[in-house]
């Protein structure tokens, strides 16, 4: 008796997020000859965090040539460094050019990702209760998950006057004489507190870790420069060209002998801080303030910004520094541990994200897959990991975008379009062997993962030991530097688009009736 075939899921692909690794995706798919493909997006447009974000000053911190699509390089920039409004039109134009919006099904939250063994698919729960099925996923969840809604600050739901947070900023909300204060100096801190201190009565920056701030060489690009940056392969070139010079300065920082790295690191910390200390004196006037905006960790420990007005901003009137820490938020305010309250109209929460490097980031249950295999727990126990940063095995049919030891200290597009080239070339040659499961080997991930632990040895001690007194994301809970991965920008991306094919398993349906959903290996097949 023949047996009755489970349904075919909804799509082959599901793609989870539509920021710019979701783009990315979308278009490799596309040119891959994938056609039948969704991608799910919990927002109403494209773009991901520069849909979200429009708080004011916002911008990219690196180049604009260093910050867009290889397959779609933007001449006509209006800036060196562009500003919000303009990054997010971008992605929506390419999502535009390249025919993404009609695969695009936004206010789309997946809540858990499920693999069903007996159909050879996954099961995407949404927050509507509806569930998307696909044989393989990709997830191009960005580096910051999720804002942190809570920031530890006992009181923050008994404040009375107007919160706003970085990530869901209230634009028809007027600051104008509003008495503000900041909690947070992060990235976006650095960019909203001198965008808002020309029209707010009071602004008090309540900070934990002062940030490294040096100055940004923005300026407004001329006609004639864009039109010699619409050459082509002039982009390409001048940004093939920076990727070298970061390619050569972090494979040197982590091949170095470890008798050789240490002291060049400690030396390098030291003349940068005190480097640092003579621009603060030529910048900041206040002496108590310039003291309390001085690092005493190294410039590369935590996420270094770019501002021309930031440290300026501190020169105002109205805008003073609070290192005293915070006890609690009040209802009128923020009192301090020295027993100073602080009363405000506003506060601003810049208190940061959860980040994919963070085994914390990853809730039970959310992600689970072959036999109960669970994401969260693997990560927390075993320490984040995955096979050139994309695959995890006990996860068939399923790349992550953005994962364990992903960022190569590119802009944010070439690492995303590697490994969406990763996920891609796995999906292609799984219908090249017309098989419904194809799953990294355990022993070549574990294989990965030890090369890429011992090549980390000089980061973990940077961060780990000559700046361990400093709280940064570059460096998680257990003590790890799953952020950076611990290679040059073109061995990570050899590595994702030349990954041998046989690291992976192929698994086709059984041919034989009465094999009950029973699978056999895929024929073996070079591949390099």
């Amino acid at each position: 008796m023949a047996v009755e075939e489970a349904t075919p899921p909804e799509f082959e692909v599901a793609v989870i997020g539509a920021g710019p690794g979701g783009i990315a995706a979308g278009v490799k798919l596309r040119k891959a000859g994938i056609d039948n493909f969704v991608i799910l997006e919990r927002a109403d447009d494209v773009g991901g965090s520069w849909h979200e974000n429009h708080y004011p000053g916002i911008g990219v911190d690196i180049p604009a040539i260093a910050y867009q699509y290889s397959f779609a390089r933007n001449a006509r920039w209006s800036r060196f460094f562009p500003l919000g409004a303009e990054v997010k039109a971008y992605h929506a134009e390419v999502a535009r050019r390249f025919g993404l919006y009609p695969h695009v099904r936004f206010h789309t939250n997946v809540a858990r990702e499920e693999w069903d063994d007996a159909g050879n698919y996954w099961k995407l729960h949404t927050d509507d209760g509806s569930v998307v099925t696909a044989r393989f996923v990709i997830s191009a969840v960005g580096a910051f998950v999720r804002p942190k809604e809570d920031a530890g600050i006992p009181g923050q739901q008994s404040f009375e006057g107007k919160i706003q947070r970085p990530a869901d900023w209230d634009d028809e909300y007027d600051l104008t004489g509003k008495r503000v204060g900041v909690i947070g100096t992060g990235a976006s801190a650095v960019q909203i507190i001198p965008a808002i201190a020309p029209e707010v009565a009071r602004l008090e920056v309540f900070q934990r870790t002062p940030v490294w701030s040096v100055p940004k060489p923005d300026f407004q690009v001329p006609a004639a420069v864009q039109r010699l940056l619409g050459i082509p392969g002039l982009q390409a070139g001048l940004h093939g060209s920076a990727l070298v010079v970061v390619d050569l300065v972090l494979r040197g920082v982590v091949s170095a002998p470890t008798g050789l790295a240490r002291p060049v690191m400690d030396r390098f910390d030291s003349a940068c801080i005190a480097g640092y200390r003579k621009y603060l004196n030529r910048v900041v006037k206040d002496p108590v303030t310039r003291a309390g905006l001085t690092p005493d960790f190294g410039v590369l420990a935590k996420r270094p910004t770019m501002s021309n007005s930031y440290l300026k901003a501190y020169n105002r009137d109205n805008v003073d520094l609070v290192t005293d820490p915070i006890d609690a938020i009040t209802a009128t305010g923020i009192r301090t541990r020295d027993g100073t309250l602080h009363e405000f109209d506003v506060i601003v929460l810049a208190t940061g994200y959860e980040v994919f490097s963070d085994p914390e980031t990853y809730r039970p249950g959310t992600v689970v897959g072959r036999d109960g295999f669970d994401l969260a727990r693997f990560y927390n126990e075993e320490g984040l990991q995955a096979y050139q940063s994309v695959p995890v095995p006990g996860l068939p049919n399923r790349w992550t975008l953005c994962g364990p030891y992903s960022w190569t200290g590119s802009g944010w597009h070439a690492f995303v379009e590697m490994t969406a080239d990763h996920a891609v070339r796995a999906i292609t040659e799984a219908g090249a062997r017309q098989a419904t499961v194809v799953e990294v080997r355990k022993e070549a991930a574990d294989a990965y993962h030890r090369a890429i632990y011992r090549q980390g040895e000089s980061l973990r001690y940077y961060l780990t030991d000559l700046n361990g007194h400093v709280p940064t994301y570059y460096r998680n809970s257990h003590g790890d530097t799953t952020y950076v991965r611990p290679s040059g920008f073109f061995e990570a991306r050899r590595g994702n688009r030349k990954f041998p094919l046989d690291d992976y398993r192929y698994e086709t349906p059984q041919s034989t009736s009465g094999g009950g959903g029973a699978r056999r290996p895929a024929d073996s097949k070079a591949g390099a």
